[in-house]
């Protein structure tokens, strides 16, 4: 299966060639390399065409099965395994077919009985729906002119279509209409589902207009091209629209309209283009002309085939390939090939349809390894490689690549592996499966609702015990589960926002009750949650805003993220549930304009981070590593070799890191020689004190004092039955209305409380305005001295306890 050699680099296989060529950027300075990492796609087609006359539709009813149809009538099956090609139907002669696609996986799963079928429309205003051995089961009269568009919903429950007559109607699935969406007075040439199917995007000459199915809602219109609209498109993952016209142009909106890419002039009007199920690339047909795009818009592959205009392009559900159906009577069929993955000194290519060429640049030896099957998606990280090909998986290890762990698949569709250090997450078109590195599956966690054709890697987070995936029916909801067992965190309890959830991340060291989650949220803003595995979340703190993207570290958790004009990179993010004064003290900030818009952080490996450009182009730059070693020496609690590293480098951010974790940690000698080297004095006059009370309960919530947790620390003495700890807690931070229920409460200290408050309000001439403080000055009798004796008591009480000052909490 491997075949090893030595050579200066490796020779890559091509269907098509390069778009552009970029140069490093003029910026260097802190820029290690600039590179383009581009995916390619392989084409073929038969010498002679099958069809007699125009192609107009294509679709995968398989991974390995494409149905065609022409304007000669026939509905051809296509086998990509055994490489043959069946008549399954001659249609009418008046049957010209448009378009065609399949009922949607996720409703197959639900029906189960009669659900291979496909949707036909046709230039004689009627659609079809068709089965899997093409079979008319439903002809309906939907336009007055062609059916120029037509498409099922995301879950299967209903269509879409849109005419030459200018309307756009929405169907049940039995084709039973609905009602009717919109009447323009233009032929309305595409329409297509919004990822919730809860809206509809439909073309108007050289606009798009997004129109809600909810009644009297208002809907989004903008002028998106400088000639008639032919094609679009709005993927589910990511949210996105694609759209292409006769101005020769195709762009990249977002659900609000705004344009996030554009293209230059081609030769001739776009007349086809499909997203990729994942939402990450895009595929793009003219005349003689066929793209692959990445979702941002850069183009990473051009081809010039021989087959007229593409009118219409499919993708397989596995992401991989995609059919054209030609002008020419032909249908061209490519693979995604070139895939580059990068992982330390290793550096992965998929060179072919069965063979990945694995490169170790540290001693530039390289092995080819052959597969029997299609591959289908592959991930490189943590020291392992998986590979899945349409029948089985691969696990390599890169000690080992002879003999790899080969596991069954339970389903071949898979679009998503993610990679954690003791095992890796697979999703496939029905579940979602935790595998161990040898390759047994440890759960397959359910949840309500439950969609994995949605799930990509901004909505799905794995560590070594946690899984995190956004649920799509409410996005502001994050499930949770324990990623061995598949069993939901928190008693089966969801973790929820104010907000939709954009992306989530869990951090990937530590134990699982350190476990952070990082979420970004509609607005941008980058929030910090601890997920604690017995009791209740705590909740969300925001870290910062404007964030466009973010990524843990592999091996300590700091976290990299571009916001706005910035980038930066804490080094100890969880400084904000210890002490959040030191929030910006253990960050790094850089002017990102060297990035420019729309960049992505794309890893974070050791203190390289590398970050993607919207060209296309991967930057990689390096930061300080110095608290990632910190982060180590505090994991293995040595905290004299911490104190060590710190004096060495000298660097305020390693101090305050060493500060935040000492204080996290409860090392109180740790932290007063760290906020000392900073010159907190404040602080280290503070921890002096904490050294010298004597009950280990209060100084656990004065620690917690320290980092302005006032709750935190309230909770802890009440719970330990301190009542008077927690009492003079809220007096000295003039919180007197909860001294005063906790004295209530507890009934102590009650003239404390209000006497406390009678001297606050003296001293700025203030009268009592507090019903509940009138009402307990009539009931209590002041006596300073008195007051000064009970908590001279107190204290004293607190003294005779056995335990010693200096013990560690």
């Amino acid at each position: 299966m491997t075949k090893l050699s030595r050579a200066s680099g490796m020779t890559s296989t091509s269907g098509g060639s390069t778009c552009r060529a970029l140069s490093p950027p003029r910026n260097t300075t802190r820029l290690w390399r600039t590179s383009l990492v581009i995916m390619r796609f392989k084409t073929s087609m038969l010498n002679k065409p099958k069809h007699t006359d125009i192609v107009s539709c294509v679709g995968w009813m398989s991974p390995d099965e494409v149905y065609s149809c022409s304007d000669d009538q026939q509905l051809l099956q296509w086998n990509l395994v055994s490489n043959e090609t069946t008549k399954i139907a001659q249609f009418t002669s008046s049957l010209y077919p448009i378009d065609l696609q399949w009922l949607p996986r996720t409703a197959v799963q639900k029906t189960k009985v009669g659900s291979e079928v496909f949707l036909l429309t046709a230039c004689d205003g009627k659609f079809y729906i068709v089965s899997r051995n093409g079979r008319i089961e439903k002809t309906v009269e939907a336009h007055r002119g062609a059916v120029l568009a037509g498409q099922w919903s995301h879950d299967g429950a209903g269509l879409v279509t849109a005419g030459e007559d200018g309307l756009v109607k929405i169907w049940s699935r039995s084709g039973m209409l609905r009602s009717t969406l919109v009447q323009v007075s233009v032929p309305v040439y595409g329409a297509a589902w919004a990822p919730d199917s809860d809206g509809v995007l439909y073309t108007t000459g050289t606009n798009l207009i997004i129109k809600p199915l909810a009644p009297n809602s208002k809907p989004i219109q903008w002028k998106a091209h400088d000639g008639v609209i032919l094609k679009v498109a709005w993927n589910p993952n990511t949210g996105l629209i694609l759209s292409g016209g006769e101005d020769t142009k195709y762009r990249v909106w977002d659900n609000f309209g705004r344009q996030l890419y554009t293209s230059s002039p081609h030769h001739h009007p776009i007349t086809s283009l499909a997203w990729s199920p994942d939402g990450q690339l895009f595929a793009v047909g003219s005349f003689n002309t066929l793209r692959l795009c990445d979702k941002a818009g850069w183009c990473h592959s051009l081809e010039k085939p021989s087959t007229g205009s593409i009118f219409n392009i499919a993708w397989s559900s596995d992401g991989t390939q995609f059919a054209g159906a030609c002008g020419n009577g032909q249908v061209i069929f490519s693979h995604i090939i070139e895939k580059h993955l990068e992982w330390k000194n290793y550096e992965a290519t998929v060179t072919s349809r069965k063979s990945i060429a694995l490169r170790d640049v540290t001693n530039e030896a390289w092995e080819k390894l052959e597969m029997r099957d299609r591959i289908i998606n592959v991930s490189l990280s943590y020291g392992y490689m998986v590979i899945i090909t349409s029948s089985q998986g691969y696990i390599y290890s890169t000690r080992n690549w002879n003999t790899p762990f080969i596991f069954d698949l339970k389903e071949s569709n898979v679009s998503l592996i993610m990679q954690a250090e003791r095992h890796f997450l697979v999703v496939d078109g029905a579940n979602v499966y935790v595998y161990s590195y040898d390759g047994r599956v440890l759960c397959a966690p359910r949840w309500p609702g439950m969609r994995t054709d949605v799930l990509n890697s901004r909505t799905v987070s794995l560590s070594n015990d946690t899984l995190a995936i956004r649920d799509k029916s409410d996005e502001k909801v994050v499930h949770l589960f324990d990623a061995t067992t598949g069993k939901g965190l928190n008693d089966g309890k969801a973790w929820s926002h104010k907000l939709e959830i954009v992306e989530v991340a869990l951090d990937k060291v530590g134990t699982a009750h350190e476990r952070r989650m990082a979420i970004v949220d509609r607005n941008r803003d980058l929030l910090l949650v601890t997920l604690q595995r017995v009791g209740t979340m705590s909740r969300a703190v925001k870290l910062g805003g404007m964030v466009q993207s973010l990524c843990w570290n592999d091996g300590a958790n700091m976290l990299a993220a571009l916001q706005d004009s910035k980038f930066t990179v804490w080094f100890y993010p969880a400084v904000v549930f210890v002490d959040r004064d030191m929030l910006q003290a253990t960050a790094m900030e850089r002017d990102a304009v060297e990035y420019g818009k729309n960049a992505v952080v794309d890893s974070f490996l050791d203190s390289v981070v590398t970050v993607r450009r919207a060209d296309g182009s991967l930057v990689t730059t390096s930061i300080t590593p110095y608290p990632a070693l910190l982060h180590n020496y505090v994991t293995a609690k040595r905290w004299d070799d911490a104190v060590r590293l710190a004096r060495f480098v000298k660097d305020d951010i390693v101090w305050a890191c060493l500060a935040a974790m000492a204080t996290a940690h409860k090392e109180l000698i740790t932290a007063e020689v760290a906020y000392a080297a900073i010159n907190q004095a404040e602080k280290v006059q503070y921890i002096r004190y904490i050294k010298e009370i004597p009950i280990k309960e209060v100084r656990v919530a004065e620690m917690a004092m320290l980092g302005g947790h006032i709750g935190d620390a309230e909770a802890t003495l009440v719970q330990s039955g301190l009542h008077f700890r927690a009492i003079m807690l809220n007096l000295m931070t003039y919180n007197f209305e909860r001294a005063l229920q906790l004295a209530i409460r507890h009934k102590t200290h009650v003239d404390t409380v209000v006497a406390y408050r009678k001297r606050y309000l003296a001293r700025f001439n203030k009268p009592e305005t507090s019903k509940i403080f009138q009402q307990y000055e009539k009931q209590v009798n002041i006596d300073w001295k008195t007051i000064n004796e009970k908590i001279a008591m107190e204290y004293q009480r607190e003294r005779e306890k056995p335990t010693s000052p200096q013990a560690n909490l």
